[in-house]
């Protein structure tokens, strides 16, 4: 649906009105490669999808506040002054929640919206619909409400704050600071714990992301998530008595960890440190490789953490493992590996323009038949953060 056709549903939903009709988009997001070692001290490299959310936006005369969604059937109404005092469980909560954090911050919203949001990202696919919602909403009222130089890490941040403590659910950082501080062919070097941060280029050429979507249902995640991140306080309280300054995993570089490795007896134990070790590593890599240009290095790290992810680490299971082994059949696949928690969710694949359309015919055709389930894919390049559209297109 292009900006002519959502103003249009707008005015179907809203009606005519004199004031002026804005329009902001937040991307998706995907995490290139860096998985399961933010929580230890390592980095990450997400970036900033083209397809995410758009939001179609008016000032009302009153102090009413109505969200509705091409998406969702629930629709939201409430009033200024009510702001955060109920939660409904709905996919409402989670602009509400980012006005009652701008609000915590000194923002308030001083007068009536209507809101109707258009997402071209599917639920559930592990491609942050969620904070590419929250993200939006933030930059949207903030801009309407007269505040200039919107500073993007904080607006991350209170995003993050508002699924922690309205929404409820304990997300990391990463996901709302690559939809806030995404930009056009550039991935972004995070490390989690201190939002340092690089944009660094990503120049894919003739090359596409591809993103797998396995239409798995995540049974494990909480659980496992749990135990691995147990496992990696384990190896870091045995590899401290070793080196009493180490405070993270991450810290230690993979030649440190083969001479320290021995000290940790339980295997488990030592190859989820062994992951978090050679991860960190890679990510660094491939923003060597990035800086280079050698999409073929930045393609076998890909590789490389998928099986690291699948062996030592443990969080990947039969769909994605079945997804990945199928892309780098394709002979235009320059790297593959699972992005997310595990346990479901989706791949992403970096694949030569020529081999698209064979990839996402042949990967799904073999994919539907190893394991009964249909594949979802999407094309797409790294495009910006959150923004406003100046220009209908």
């Amino acid at each position: 649906m292009n900006i002519n056709e959502l103003k249009q549903k707008f005015i179907d939903k809203y009606g005519e009105s004199g004031a002026d009709i804005r329009v902001f988009h937040a991307p998706g997001r995907v995490n290139l490669i860096g998985e399961h070692i933010d929580y230890n001290g390592g980095y990450v490299l997400p970036a900033a999808l083209e397809f995410g959310t758009t939001l179609i936006i008016r000032e009302r005369e009153d102090n009413k506040l109505q969200l509705a969604s091409t998406n969702m059937s629930y629709e939201g109404t409430l009033d200024t002054s009510s702001i955060g005092k109920e939660k409904t469980g709905e996919w409402t909560d989670y602009p509400v929640g980012v006005m009652v954090e701008l609000q915590g911050k000194g923002v308030k919203v001083t007068k009536g919206y209507d809101f109707l949001y258009h997402g071209e990202i599917p639920n559930g696919a592990g491609l942050s619909s969620s904070a590419s919602l929250e993200v939006l909403t933030g930059f949207a009222i903030q801009s309407l409400e007269g505040v200039n130089d919107i500073d993007t890490v904080q607006l991350a941040l209170l995003s993050q704050k508002a699924e922690n403590e309205f929404v409820g659910v304990n997300c990391g950082i990463m996901d709302q600071f690559a939809v806030a501080n995404g930009a056009e062919d550039h991935a972004i070097l995070l490390m989690c714990d201190t939002l340092e941060y690089e944009k660094v280029p990503f120049r894919t050429g003739a090359y596409k992301l591809v993103i797998g979507n396995t239409n798995k249902r995540r049974g494990l995640v909480d659980s496992a998530y749990n135990e691995r991140r147990s496992q990696c306080e384990q190896a870091l309280a045995i590899l401290k008595e070793q080196l009493p300054a180490l405070n993270y995993l991450a810290q230690l570089t993979p030649e440190q960890f083969i001479t320290l490795q021995d000290h940790i007896k339980d295997e488990k134990v030592r190859q989820r440190a062994q992951h978090v070790v050679e991860e960190n590593a890679r990510v660094l890599a491939s923003v060597d490789a990035l800086r280079d240009n050698d999409l073929e290095t930045f393609g076998k790290l890909m590789n490389a953490s998928h099986e690291s992810l699948r062996y030592l680490y443990e969080v990947s299971c039969e769909e994605l493992d079945v997804m990945v082994e199928e892309a780098q059949r394709i002979p235009g696949t320059l790297g593959a590996r699972m992005t997310g928690a595990g346990f479901g969710g989706c791949t992403v694949s970096l694949v030569h323009e020529d081999d698209v359309e064979r990839f996402v015919s042949e990967v799904g055709a073999a994919y539907e038949a190893r394991t009964s389930l249909k594949g979802e894919f999407y094309v797409c390049g790294v495009g910006d953060g959150v923004k406003e559209l100046k220009e209908a297109k």
